[in-house]
């Protein structure tokens, strides 16, 4: 409720003649998807940086229903089945449609987060699909000799260094993690045949395989219910609701990448973070092209 809208109620009578709009409420889900907190609060997705828009837009008390704006190229699973699991908690709870709008990526984990809606609706330039499992890293052996440097880890357990980008990979570490993607691709296949069900096509063999599809081919796919932007479906479906954009609450030193207290160094430290972040980022959106 507005700050004009508390004011008018308390006078007598005036409150209860004024028209009081249904309410659409419009969650933006953007950004990759990660545990890691963003150093300047933004451009990343996890149930803690998400938790308060959730809760403002469903406890809206003319709420007819909630729409989310997602823009991901995807991330951590975990995170992404966090927040789907939390979407439709608080959907179930107070009784609404979930539509979701994908706009210019709804890949991978943007996916799943698309696939706690209802009803999904894409642009026809949108990127849409990549269900799949990926890991990526640097092979660095031989790096240390080469500039003077011994390295030296100790560990209790025979598997503590799988991986390890110091070392020369191993066939059975990659047998190890090839098992893992496909425990989690199973997963992420299993969500979107609960959320889709009948929806997806019958006739394409490619919807689990990794591809990423425009909004006219993930169409054919079912992948998502038509094409369409967000005003214009909102204002089809609800021609007399409003559009109420549920903004998550953020400290004004979190979104400075500054702890409470925090000096020099941990502002220099909160800007290597920001810059190392920004990479890893970038790289994630480059594999479609942005």
């Amino acid at each position: 409720m507005s700050v004009t809208e508390k004011l008018v109620s308390r006078l007598p009578g005036l409150g209860d003649r004024i028209d009081r709009k249904p309410v659409v409420a419009v969650i933006k889900l953007h950004g990759v998807i990660t545990p890691t907190p963003s150093p300047l609060g933004r451009g990343a997705i996890n149930l803690n940086s998400v938790e308060s828009a959730l809760t403002r837009a469903f406890d809206h008390d003319r709420l007819v229903a909630v729409a989310l704006q997602i823009n991901s190229p995807g991330g951590a699973p975990t995170q992404s089945a966090l927040v789907a699991e939390r979407i439709r908690q608080l959907a179930a709870k107070a009784n609404v449609p979930v539509i979701a709008f994908c706009e210019d990526v709804a890949a991978s984990g943007g996916y799943w987060l698309a696939c706690a809606a209802d009803e999904i609706y894409a642009h026809q330039t949108s990127l849409v699909g990549s269900i799949g499992v990926i890991s990526a890293g640097f092979g660095l052996s031989g790096l240390l000799e080469r500039v003077g440097v011994e390295r030296r880890v100790h560990t209790a357990g025979t598997n503590k260094m799988r991986l390890d980008p110091f070392q020369v990979e191993k066939p059975e570490d990659v047998e190890w993690l090839v098992g893992l993607q496909g425990q989690l691709h199973k997963q992420f296949v299993d969500w979107v045949s609960e959320r889709r069900g009948e929806k997806l096509s019958k006739d394409h063999d490619d919807v689990f395989s990794g591809e990423v599809w425009t909004g006219a081919g993930a169409v054919e796919r079912g992948l998502v219910d038509g094409l369409g932007s967000l005003r214009g479906v909102i204002s089809e479906r609800f021609p007399d609701a409003e559009i109420s954009i549920a903004e998550p609450r953020r400290p004004l030193l979190a979104r400075l990448g500054v702890g409470g207290g925090a000096g020099v160094s941990s502002i220099g430290t909160g800007l290597l973070g920001a810059a190392i972040e920004a990479i890893e980022q970038r790289a994630t959106w480059s594999r479609f092209g942005l």
